[in-house]
């Protein structure tokens, strides 16, 4: 008999808000780019070429995903005053509040990694 799932709260009237919260985290943090750009700007901040570059990703696609996190309050965006005008970007400390989650998904994704080179040499 497979083994029932239970709710993540651990009261079954609360899974429904609990699906909306974990909803919201990934509207906020979800897709491709959010997770990897607020590992990179860990190590501090970076002007927005460096930061395409160091995350090999389109200008467009980065500015998308930078105004969205500015939006919901994760990164900072200064503009500096040079010539040209340069524009650097940084984590906020509301942004700590991911840093469970990121090293989760790091030791989730190093763990699921192993897991397929082991599988595929069990295959070969």
């Amino acid at each position: 008999m497979a083994k029932k799932h239970t709710c993540i709260t651990g009261l079954e009237d609360e899974c429904v808000k609990a699906r909306l919260t974990i909803q919201d985290t990934l509207d906020v943090v979800g897709g491709k780019w959010k997770l990897i750009l607020i590992s990179i700007l860990r190590d501090g901040k970076l002007r927005f070429r460096e930061l395409a570059r160091e995350a090999e990703i389109s200008p467009r696609i980065l500015s998308k995903e930078l105004q969205e996190l500015e939006m919901n309050g994760l990164v900072s965006r200064t503009v500096c005053n040079t010539k040209p005008v340069t524009v650097e970007y940084a984590l906020t400390p509301y942004s700590e509040t991911l840093s469970e989650v990121i090293i989760a998904m790091h030791n989730w994704g190093k763990q699921h990694r192993e897991k397929v080179i082991e599988r595929s040499r069990a295959e070969s």
